[in-house]
C-alpha cells in the first residue's frame, strides 16, 4: 500500500516537473521570442548602452535625469531590483528627499516651479525609467546650458520623444529617459564631459 501511494507521488511529482518546470517556460518563453522580441532580448538601445526597461543613473548636466533609485546599495542596481520600504513617517526617507530636493535646486536654478514630485520619490521598483513630461520639461534650462543650445531646441526634443498612453486610455503620457538622452546627442552632439 506505502509502495502504491510512493509510487504515484513520485510520477505526479514528475508529471508537474516536465510541465510546468520545462514545457511551460518554454512555450512562454518561445511566445515571447515570437510575439515581444526587442523585449525578450532586453530592449537594449544602440550597441547595448542600456535598456530601455531599466533606469540608470546619468551624471552630466546635460542629460535628463531619472528619478531617484531605492534598488541596491547605491540606486540602480538591477539585481537588487526593490523600492525603500520606508513610509510616510520615516526620518531617514524624509532626510533623503529634502537632500535630494537640494541638490535639485542646486542642480536647476533656472527651472520654473516647484520641483515635481516624482524627481524626489523612487519608484516601486527603484529602476522606473521613465518621467512625466512635466518633470523632463522642468530639467530644460539645466540641459540647454549645459549643452550651450537654446532651451526651445531642447523641449522640442522631448516632446518629440512623449510616449502616449498604451491602448489610447492605460496609463500616463511619459518619456523614456535614455531614449530622450541618445535624442539629445544626436541632435546635439555629446555635452562636455566636466558638465555637472
Amino acid at each position: 500500500m506505502v509502495r502504491n501511494e510512493l509510487i504515484v507521488s513520485i510520477r505526479a511529482t514528475l508529471v508537474t516537473l516536465v510541465l510546468l518546470g520545462l514545457a511551460y517556460p518554454l512555450v512562454t518563453t518561445g511566445f515571447a521570442v515570437v510575439l515581444f522580441p526587442s523585449r525578450a532580448h532586453g530592449s537594449f538601445v544602440d550597441n547595448n548602452v542600456g535598456s530601455e526597461l531599466i533606469a540608470q543613473p546619468f551624471g552630466n548636466a546635460g542629460y535628463l535625469q531619472p528619478r531617484p533609485s531605492a534598488a541596491g546599495d547605491k540606486g540602480f542596481d538591477a539585481a537588487g531590483s526593490s523600492g525603500s520600504n520606508l513610509g510616510p513617517t520615516s526620518k531617514a526617507l524624509h532626510d533623503r528627499m529634502e537632500k535630494d530636493a537640494q541638490r535639485l535646486l542646486q542642480e536647476n536654478p533656472d527651472a520654473q516651479g516647484p520641483i515635481p514630485a516624482e524627481l524626489v520619490s523612487a519608484s516601486g521598483s527603484g529602476l522606473d525609467p521613465h518621467l512625466s513630461p512635466a518633470a523632463a520639461l522642468w530639467q530644460v534650462p539645466r540641459i540647454a546650458k549645459a549643452r550651450n543650445v537654446e532651451e526651445a531646441r531642447v523641449r522640442a526634443v522631448i516632446e518629440g520623444n512623449v510616449e502616449h498612453r498604451d491602448l489610447g486610455f492605460l496609463g500616463e503620457p511619459r518619456v523614456n529617459v535614455l531614449r530622450v538622452n541618445l535624442a539629445f546627442d544626436e541632435h546635439f552632439g555629446r555635452p562636455p564631459v566636466a558638465a555637472r
